[in-house]
């Protein structure tokens, strides 16, 4: 079994702040998952004072058999401690070099909410009387790595992300992992009626902090089509489907495996909704040379800007719309199950582009 970032960083900052207290007697730490409710025994490469109130802790990122850039890297935190003054938060978490920054959002550092609920929940307990901590998470081959995701497209920069929403690592690219998906999604399909479908943790994550209730939202990675197919078959009522527009384009051209090995198109189908609603030929060149469906869009608002037109909500609505019947007929091709089905799209900068005509009613259902 593999385990994410957040969970070393943590367990780095246990090690600092028990060596600090001169609590630290073994070469790993305990660390509370949180999500899921369980504890587990993280091994601490090294661990030294800085001074009498930092420490300095070291741990190795083990992702278990899950294909993982960040497999082996070295997670440091550097715990500083200090009296507390009254009214503030006893454990800060900063992020420090190799820990990407959110350029869109005030260039906080990318430490998302299950990483911070990890480390204050382990280390709270752990505080003296009066004390409070700086915790700096530290990735020294940060921003090299992060030459291999696709982190700057999302808006972070200059490292990786601390992103997650569990402890364990989930591989979506294995065929288990899609039986995991399809156990969670029967499991819920019996607790709620509408439920929301997300490629990946970029939308989970927007989507709950857009006021969903997490316990409706479902990961599918690329595997939509099956997905789609099960949510019939359980007799779902209704469908969000919550996705960047350069993945959930494919579904209104006809694709319902996403990942880009099997099947891309993207440029050809969004070309051919701009056709669709009348853009001119010149531009329809423009669009289908783009290198991404991002930098199209930003031709579209470009265009938009300068001529005081609207195209970008008009290809886009005619997207989600596709995308929507699409969907429906899809499932009820394999299951002459029929079901509401909505979709909403977001862009790069996790700014939404689209809502299809019938997202609203579903989002009530699901916040």
């Amino acid at each position: 079994m593999g385990y994410t970032l957040p969970v070393f960083a943590c367990a780095s900052a246990i090690a600092a702040l028990r060596y600090l207290h001169q609590d630290l007697t073994a070469n790993f730490v305990t660390v509370d998952l949180i999500k899921p409710p369980q504890q587990v025994t993280i091994p601490i490469e090294q661990v030294a004072k800085i001074n009498n109130q930092s420490a300095l802790a070291i741990t190795r990122s083990d992702p278990g058999e899950h294909l993982d850039i960040t497999r082996n890297t070295p997670i440091w935190a550097l715990v500083e401690s200090k009296e507390s003054p009254k009214n503030s938060s006893r454990v800060e978490i900063r992020g420090g070099e190799g820990i990407g920054i959110q350029i869109n959002n005030g260039e906080q550092s990318a430490i998302y909410s299950y990483a911070e609920e990890l480390i204050k929940e382990n280390l709270q307990p752990l505080l003296e009387d009066d004390e409070t901590i700086v915790v700096t998470i530290i990735l020294p081959e940060g921003r090299r790595l992060a030459q291999r995701t696709s982190n700057a497209a999302f808006g972070v920069v200059e490292g990786l992300s601390l992103l997650g929403t569990t402890g364990i690592v989930q591989p979506l690219t294995a065929a288990s992992q899609l039986e995991a998906y399809q156990a969670e999604l029967i499991t819920k399909a019996q607790q709620f009626d509408s439920l929301v479908f997300c490629i990946g943790e970029n939308g989970v994550d927007l989507a709950t902090k857009l006021g969903i209730n997490p316990q409706r939202i479902l990961k599918t990675a690329n595997w939509l089509g099956s997905m789609l197919v099960v949510a019939g078959m359980q007799q779902v009522e209704s469908i969000l489907l919550f996705g960047y527009h350069g993945k959930l384009i494919k579904l209104a051209g006809g694709i319902f495996h996403t990942h880009n090995h099997l099947a891309d198109g993207r440029l050809e189908i969004l070309t051919a909704y701009c056709a669709q609603v009348g853009l001119p030929n010149s531009t329809l060149q423009n669009i289908l040379a783009c290198e991404t469906t991002e930098s199209a869009l930003l031709l579209l608002r470009n265009i938009d800007a300068n001529s005081n037109s609207n195209w970008v909500d008009l290809v886009y609505s005619a997207i989600a719309k596709s995308i929507d019947q699409r969907s429906q007929a899809y499932i009820y091709k394999h299951t002459e199950q029929k079901l509401n089905l909505a979709s909403i799209l977001f862009d790069r900068q996790r700014k939404i582009i689209k809502k299809s005509s019938n997202a609203h009613s579903i989002v009530k259902k699901l916040c």
